[in-house]
């Protein structure tokens, strides 16, 4: 069965929305969801991940929290972590849930990767992911194989934006300018980055927008031949990004200067109007 009531409206409203103008989202408006497994979220491992009594453990898909150690040697946990991981207790833990699928079902941990809904009995049902947005809890994190629902859940992380809720109180997570000569020194960080495209490259299929005079310095996006074909075939030509001011999300990398792999529309947003 195909799930399209409430997180359907939701996306509908994002593509129709009056802040569109200023920052235009390139695809990410569908939410068909199948149906998939149901239980009772028996325990919280992170601000995006929970276990259902069933055994199944669950990534709430489109978000990603504050990331928290999990044993993990020598991890220093992110700001927020442990407030992301107790707002989602606070909304998840102890109810009854169901997992919905619109991509990719399983990651290489074998976990769950569904947008997940619980049902509260003495209240109306809650979709955990844009509540965890709406707090300021999470970020938007999207992947080419699970594209599904992005439209309302960017909604949702922009008002939470606009409002200083959560995370964007926190100048760790504030987003960056593409001429921050100190993304140079990040690595495999999740970020948002915005900036003036100055130029479009290709070699091959590959095509790079480079936001400064020195590409092999400068903030630099690297566009997958996927994402390309994807964005034309969305009504983008990304010939047109030049001197245009765009956002982007993904893995800060640094390889004689910063770049940012985009694999897929939805990392990429359009904001020539301002904000």
């Amino acid at each position: 069965m195909v799930f399209v009531a409430i997180l359907m409206a939701d996306a509908t409203a994002s593509a129709k929305g009056e802040t569109m103008a200023e920052e235009h989202l390139i695809g990410g408006t569908s939410c068909a969801l199948v149906d998939g497994e149901t239980g009772v979220v028996a325990s919280v491992v992170d601000g995006d991940t929970v276990k259902l009594d069933t055994g199944i453990e669950v990534r709430l898909i489109g978000i990603q929290a504050p990331k928290l150690p999990l044993d993990r040697p020598d991890f220093a946990a992110w700001p927020l972590a442990a407030e992301a991981k107790a707002a989602l207790e606070r909304l998840a833990l102890g109810q009854p849930a169901i997992v919905r699928y619109g991509g990719t079902r399983r990651d290489r941990y074998g976990r769950a990767l569904g947008q997940v809904t619980v049902l509260p009995e003495d209240s109306e049902e809650i979709w955990l992911q844009r509540a965890m947005l709406d707090q300021g809890f999470a970020r938007v994190y999207s992947f080419p194989d699970n594209r599904q629902c992005l439209g309302a859940l960017m909604n949702a992380e922009r008002e939470a934006r606009k409002s200083g809720l959560g995370v964007w109180s926190d100048p760790y997570y504030a987003i960056r300018a593409a001429t921050d000569q100190a993304l140079a020194t990040e690595h495999d960080v999740y970020d948002l980055v915005e900036g003036t495209v100055f130029s479009v490259g290709e070699r091959g299929p590959i095509v790079y927008l480079d936001f400064g005079r020195d590409w092999a310095t400068d903030f630099t996006a690297v566009l997958s031949k996927e994402a390309t074909e994807t964005l034309t075939a969305e009504g983008l030509d990304v010939g047109t990004l030049m001197g245009r001011r765009v956002r982007l999300r993904g893995w800060i990398e640094s390889h004689d200067g910063a770049s940012m792999r985009v694999t897929h529309p939805e990392q990429l947003e359009l904001l020539d109007d301002g904000e």
